[in-house]
């Protein structure tokens, strides 16, 4: 019982740090953040962010590792493509996955790539994320070839799915273009089409 107690207070406050990480991030940069200010947000002693988290460095990694979690290529994704019978259900998940993660991450992206130029910290967590993102988009290119749907090899086709739905992509779309989410994810869903079949 203590044991368990003494575990759930572990998650909790290394959420805690984690969150407030991510809050300070975004709202000042990494490189203006201090691990003091993590410490005050998450409620803890900055020791505590250093035992717990392993301080500014190893929370910027772990902060983009856990948004690559929710790229598309975690477990559930996987299956959703493997099970998918058409080549167009194959790239309706793979643009959907990609509007979803950029949704959820697109704010942190734009801080660790403004950053990466400066901090190796910030570079190694940008490759992290990348690979996590051309790992899910790999996936879905072998499952068109698997479909014979593909007109490119696997390795081609994830480049250009990597072209169309990576961050630059959507960000273009959405902040430069001013598109709706929606009219981005049509639009995307119609050029991979056009580009892979």
């Amino acid at each position: 019982m203590q044991t368990s107690r003494r575990a759930e207070y572990a998650a909790a406050t290394r959420q805690a740090i984690i969150a407030a990480s991510r809050e300070l991030f975004l709202a000042k940069g990494y490189v203006k953040t201090t691990v003091n200010e993590i410490a005050r947000t998450a409620r803890v002693a900055p020791a505590t962010v250093y035992a717990v988290g392993g301080g500014k460095q190893d929370l910027l990694r772990t902060v983009i590792q856990d948004g690559t979690a929710n790229l598309p290529c975690g477990p559930l994704f996987a299956a959703s493509v493997g099970a998918a019978g058409e080549p167009d259900e194959v790239l309706q998940l793979v643009v959907h996955a990609t509007r979803e993660a950029f949704e959820a991450w697109a704010d942190l992206m734009r801080v660790v790539t403004d950053t990466a130029p400066h901090e190796p910290a910030a570079a190694e967590s940008l490759r992290v994320a990348q690979e996590g993102l051309r790992s899910g988009l790999a996936l879905g290119a072998r499952r068109l070839e698997s479909l014979g749907a593909l007109r490119l090899g696997v390795d081609q086709a994830t480049d250009v799915l990597y072209y169309y739905l990576g961050t630059t992509s959507w960000s273009t779309l959405t902040g430069d273009n001013a598109w709706t989410l929606d009219r981005a994810e049509r639009w995307l869903l119609v050029a991979v089409r056009t580009a892979l079949l």
